[in-house]
């Protein structure tokens, strides 16, 4: 028995030995490390950030995820973040039981950039891209290019080579521009080139297809600041489309008498030259925007053969020359080019023709064997009526085709006189160039009977009170005629009691029908239609 005992009691000391002897298992953090220390983003695009722990079998592991700003980037208790708008953000991870173990990432919400862009060009510029072009760019043959919303297209106005040749999109391919209401495409030059003695300042070359250009789409597209000088090499002469040393590029030229071309929403402005040039193509020009076009020349939309093309709805604002201008110019059967065959209807044409030298321009000029079909346009303060040179002698190189329609348009004269000396005392105010016998008006030649606008308003004398377009918010006879400075203020609409809703043509058949109203036009798998006519003068109704 006693050995029993003293046995027991050496177990129990032995076990109370071991028990006292055993280690601490509890394992403290050291430190933690995330997986990146900083990261760019796209707004809503997400990425998850993990943690490594010093070390790594540390028995608390328990952290906290924070974001310094909430507006730019959050992260969620799994260390996912999800860029929310532009800007930057720190995102932190902190150990719950001691702050001052800590990790953090920079993050950077932006969209993509691409620097020093030159030469041929596809594929897809994504959302809100700021593209810096450098350098001619070319949309080779067989391939396309899509840009996409709010994408910034920004030319190097210090053009190409110790020449400083004005960089020119050329396009042989497709392009397709798709821009929204609230977040348009942007072709311009650097912010602080966008001044307004650069208005005719022709900083870049503008947008040019070639003959193998099958479609283009130009949706809310806003395209500034073109008109470079085309000089030997230029990729439009090389091309043999313009000529060195005598033409300056437009916004936007089209050379396939084939190629579909849409363009709608838009806004051109601040160009040297043409905003739309049509050497060719089936079109349809709705709905844009024209301020400043032309320096000591050029039309917002001119129309060669070789065009089919509806041009409706559009609001043009101090062209040089004129607001249309309608011509088989070139027309060449045999080479594909036919007769150029336009509808332009519904347009608003404001203070045209008063920055060109002479008597040629000031609302629509129609000539050359174009087959034309122009009604229900409003003219306000243009310092001419519709011209139709060569009457009877309608061809390629003469007059218009006799079976166009230019009729049922609204000639409106505010008081404004001209300060130009070259047009006292013929042309002081609007109503003078309406009612002056010029050689270029469509008269039958005997008894100088118009031929055209016989049902069509025309003010009897400057500042005719009954002819006031009382327009929502713009200054009728106070605007001057030469001006070319855009108020965004002004609103087109009209008043409830304005003479433009009444006496317009109204029955859209035949001729006065939309050559792609019913079946439009196919570009980038989508078909677009011209909108029907409206039976008032101009683009818009009332509020």
């Amino acid at each position: 028995m006693k050995q029993s005992l003293i046995l027991i009691t050496i177990v129990l000391l032995c076990a109370t030995f071991v028990t006292s002897c055993k280690k601490d298992t509890t394992i403290d953090l050291a430190g933690i490390t995330l997986s990146k220390t900083s990261t760019t983003l796209k707004p809503q695009v997400s990425e998850t950030l993990t943690v490594t722990f010093f070390p790594a079998d540390a028995s608390n592991q328990e952290v906290v995820w924070t974001s310094s700003n909430t507006a730019v980037a959050t992260v969620d208790n799994t260390g996912k973040i999800t860029a929310v708008a532009v800007g930057s953000a720190k995102i932190s991870v902190t150990y719950s039981q001691n702050k001052a173990l800590v990790a953090n990432c920079d993050v950077t919400v932006s969209w993509a950039t691409l620097n020093n862009v030159a030469g041929n060009v596809s594929g897809t510029w994504e959302k809100n891209a700021t593209v810096n072009i450098s350098g001619h760019i070319t949309v080779p043959a067989g391939q396309s290019l899509t840009i996409e919303e709010g994408v910034q297209v920004i030319f190097d106005d210090n053009g190409v080579g110790a020449s400083h040749t004005r960089i020119e999109f050329m396009v042989g391919g497709k392009l397709y521009c798709n821009g929204t209401t609230t977040n348009p495409i942007l072709f311009s030059v650097a912010p602080s080139k966008r001044i307004a003695t650069n208005t005719f300042g022709g900083l870049w070359g503008g947008i040019v297809a070639t003959k193998d250009c099958s479609e283009m789409l130009f949706n809310n597209v806003i395209m500034e600041y073109t008109g470079g000088d085309v000089v030997a090499d230029s990729p439009s002469a090389v091309a043999g489309i313009y000529t060195a040393g005598g033409d300056i590029t437009p916004h936007i030229t089209t050379n396939n008498s084939l190629g579909k071309y849409v363009i709608t929403n838009c806004t051109f402005r601040n160009g040297r030259s043409d905003a739309i040039y049509f050497i060719g193509g089936l079109g349809i020009i709705t709905n844009n925007t024209f301020i400043a076009i032309g320096q000591t020349g050029g039309e917002a939309i001119n129309i060669k053969a070789g065009g089919k093309v509806d041009a409706a709805y559009n609001l043009i604002f101090s062209p040089n020359t004129n607001g249309l201008k309608l011509s088989s110019s070139g027309q060449d059967d045999a080479a594909g080019r036919g007769q150029a065959l336009i509808k332009a209807f519904n347009n608003t044409i404001i203070n045209s023709g008063w920055r060109r030298n002479g008597i040629k321009g000031g609302s629509a000029y129609i000539e050359k064997g174009a087959l034309v079909s122009v009604f229900n346009n409003l003219m306000v303060n243009c310092k001419f009526m519709a011209m139709t040179p060569s009457f009877d002698k309608p061809s390629p190189t003469g007059g218009a085709d006799n079976n166009s329609i230019i009729n049922y348009n609204f000639y409106a004269s505010g008081s404004q006189q001209s300060t130009l000396a070259q047009d006292n005392p013929l042309t002081l105010t609007s109503y003078m160039g309406y009612v002056s016998n010029q050689a270029a008006y469509w008269h039958d030649g005997r008894n100088n009977t118009p031929k055209v606008d016989l049902n069509s308003p025309v003010s009897a004398s400057a500042g005719d009170s009954s002819k006031d377009p009382k327009v929502v918010n713009f200054g009728f006879n106070t605007v001057d005629l030469a001006s070319y400075t855009y108020d965004s203020s002004w609103n087109f609409r009209v008043q409830a009691a304005s003479p433009v809703l009444t006496g317009a043509y109204s029955s859209f058949t035949g001729s006065y029908a939309p050559y792609w109203g019913t079946t439009g036009l196919t570009v980038n798998s989508v078909e677009y239609k011209t909108p029907a006519p409206s039976a008032r003068f101009g683009v818009f109704g009332t509020n």
